[in-house]
């Protein structure tokens, strides 16, 4: 007897692979970071450097491609943001200004346009390349 996964759970894989791995992934490029760097002028910067941010970027495009190679744009968009909106509120809620709800609607704006521009041109990609394999 073969067991199969319920369909429910199918239909809602490809919102909750992204949404999972946006979480996992805040957690393992940015979520151990939490200091300022104070420089000696004073100033301070972070507590993100660049590389951390860009191996946040790298890795989720491989669930937002996988979501989208199998026609769940919508998933890979939704799901992404979901996950790094429900990281970054969990990572920054002790912020005492409030302002972190701020950053985290930033987070939201610009995981959805980032994530809808990527899943639009791995679209159009795998279009263009089944029209020449055709």
């Amino acid at each position: 007897m073969s067991r199969r996964f319920p369909t429910s759970v199918l239909r809602i894989l490809p919102f909750l692979v992204p949404a999972l791995v946006a979480v996992a992934a805040w957690a393992l490029w940015l979520g151990w970071d939490q200091q300022r760097d104070v420089h000696p002028d004073g100033s301070t910067s972070g507590p993100y450097e660049a590389w951390q941010v860009v191996g946040l970027v790298l890795t989720l495009l491989v669930p937002v491609y996988w979501a989208v190679s199998r026609g769940h744009t919508a998933g890979a968009v939704l799901g992404t943001t979901a996950g790094l909106t429900a990281a970054a509120w969990y990572d920054w809620s002790d912020d005492s200004t409030g302002l972190f709800a701020i950053g985290v609607g930033m987070v939201m704006i610009g995981s959805l346009a980032g994530t809808a521009a990527v899943s639009g041109v791995i679209a159009l990609a795998g279009q263009g390349m089944r029209r020449t394999a055709s």
